[in-house]
């Protein structure tokens, strides 16, 4: 079924960190265009696990790229889908509420099981995943249960998984060679471009819900009621502009049982780092629009650029928003 192999350009392996390394390409036998970076350990212990669990209908996912705005959202969806429980949501953190799918299997000696936590979970479960369509449970194209997919613009979320990767996972090479790696699809989850054309793809489907970042920034009132909507909630605009005050980004940021801080902090143990993150880093770091203007020179712009504007996406006629 799959292909697995080594990448070749030494590019790879200089993105490779304390925590997550030996990463191997994963492609599909009958179509490679299919394919996916991750690390060894997911190999050899979650990818079956994942794709033969069990799915049930009132499961509520959330799919992304890896930093797309994902943390923010989730905790958009769980509020919305249980009622506005703000007791719950700040007394219990987000990772029990809503885990991470394959975090346990991203590097050896990460101390959770989550995959366990996801399956004994009460329904109906909330479950997020940064895994491309094809990687995904098989049940979940069969029992159809509802998927939100939020996407960001390449540029940003590439800027925002290069911070991530210093900082969670111990990388210590150049940001020339992040970026290379970056738009070579060789950096954990790559490629970005492929992962949102198939969900693009399937957006029409009533079980699909597919979100902006960028719109959320700008008009979250908007998309709040949107996600009303597809979970089946309806509340007053007083109650939604408490939601949004809830989940407006400095919020969000200085909530503890969202921001992921004790999560870094354990992260940073795990590759040998004293606890204290590079250039004020925090896990909801900048949430800005645009942001990769800031940090990148016009030469990674222009080549950021060019990876943006993929063949693959304007076939589909999606288009990143700026």
């Amino acid at each position: 079924m799959y292909k697995i192999e080594r990448p070749q350009d030494e590019i790879a392996i200089k993105v490779e960190t304390p925590l997550i390394y030996d990463l191997q390409r994963i492609s599909l036998k009958d179509d490679p265009s299919k394919f996916c970076v991750m690390p060894k350990t997911f190999i050899e212990k979650g990818i079956e696990r994942i794709k033969n669990m069990k799915v049930y209908e009132d499961d509520i996912w959330i799919v992304t790229f890896p930093k797309c705005g994902t943390t923010w959202a989730q905790e958009m969806i769980w509020m919305i889908g249980n009622d506005l429980d703000y007791v719950t949501s700040a007394k219990t953190s987000l990772d029990e509420r809503f885990p991470f799918l394959e975090m346990s299997w991203l590097g050896p000696g990460i101390p959770f099981d989550l995959f366990e936590l996801v399956q004994d979970m009460s329904r109906p479960r909330y479950i997020k995943s940064h895994l491309p369509y094809f990687l995904l449970p098989d049940q979940l194209w069969t029992v159809k249960p509802k998927i939100i997919y939020v996407v960001r613009n390449a540029k940003d979320a590439a800027v925002s998984w290069y911070h991530h990767h210093i900082n969670l996972h111990g990388y210590q090479g150049t940001k020339e060679d992040f970026f290379e790696a970056f738009a070579k699809d060789l950096v954990p989850y790559a490629p970005i471009n492929e992962h949102i054309i198939d969900f693009w793809k399937i957006r029409d489907q009533p079980n699909i819900l597919f979100l902006f970042f960028e719109d959320m920034k700008r008009n979250l009132d908007q998309e709040v009621k949107k996600t009303m909507k597809f979970l089946g909630k309806n509340f007053s605009q007083e109650e939604i502009d408490k939601l949004c005050q809830h989940l407006s980004f400095e919020s969000v940021r200085n909530n503890k049982t969202v921001n992921k801080d004790e999560h870094l902090k354990v992260l940073m143990e795990l590759v040998g780092q004293k606890y204290q993150p590079k250039d004020g880093f925090s896990f909801i770091r900048k949430g800005k629009i645009g942001g990769y203007k800031d940090e990148l020179t016009d030469e990674q712009i222009e080549m950021m650029e060019n990876y943006a504007n993929h063949d693959g996406l304007k076939k589909i006629g999606f288009k990143y928003k700026l």
